[in-house]
């Protein structure tokens, strides 16, 4: 299986490869249109700021490339968020593969401390990518930016001052606001299935 991880100004891309590895598959990292549409999966990882983050994207024609993949493409974090239509963050228009618009959280109480770091549970699980795990499984997040709860969309929900979007799916793609790379064993398994999606 030929998986290729979409190479871009973000971090956290190698934490990726690493758990991609470990499931046996030595992906491939680039921001060639070509090898990104001829992989059998493309993965679309990152940590990092949404309007540098596009900027780059434009420049190099990656966001046109990644809206049209259609093999199963995984979204994580701010690879989630990019591929929703608008974020707060640096009042930045994004992929708009889903329609929805990511906000900054605004918290209520004290105790609330953005961004939300650390593990939190994930709810409503929905979709193969979430075959085999548990309502309420633990992964881990960090983030300042979300994505709200959509009836249609929402794979899988959390809550930190109010429900989200922990997950995402339309047509063969499929996002992550948590990181399955840094999940353990469920994050394990999130990305095994999504090798095996058809």
């Amino acid at each position: 299986m030929k998986v290729s991880i979409v190479k871009y100004n973000a971090g956290n891309i190698f934490s990726v490869i690493n758990a991609v590895r470990r499931l046996g598959i030595e992906p491939l990292l680039t921001d060639d249109a070509e090898e990104l549409m001829t992989s059998d999966r493309v993965i679309f990882p990152g940590q990092g700021e949404a309007h540098g983050a596009m900027q780059y994207l434009r420049e190099r024609g990656l966001d046109r490339v990644i809206k049209d993949l259609k093999q199963p493409v995984l979204g994580i974090c701010i690879g989630q968020q990019l591929m929703c239509r608008h974020s707060e963050e640096g009042d930045t228009d994004c992929i708009g593969i889903f329609p929805l618009d990511v906000k900054r959280f605004q918290p209520t109480r004290h105790e609330d401390k953005i961004p939300q770091m650390g593990w939190n549970s994930i709810a409503n699980l929905k979709t193969p990518l979430y075959e085999g795990l548990n309502e309420n499984d633990f992964v881990y997040f960090v983030h300042s930016f979300y994505v709200p709860y959509s009836e249609e969309y929402t794979i899988a929900k959390t809550h930190f001052t109010l429900d989200y979007s922990a997950s995402l799916h339309k047509d063969n793609f499929y996002a992550t606001q948590f990181h399955p790379e840094k999940s353990g064993r469920v994050g394990e398994r999130i990305i095994r299935n999504f090798f095996e999606i058809k």
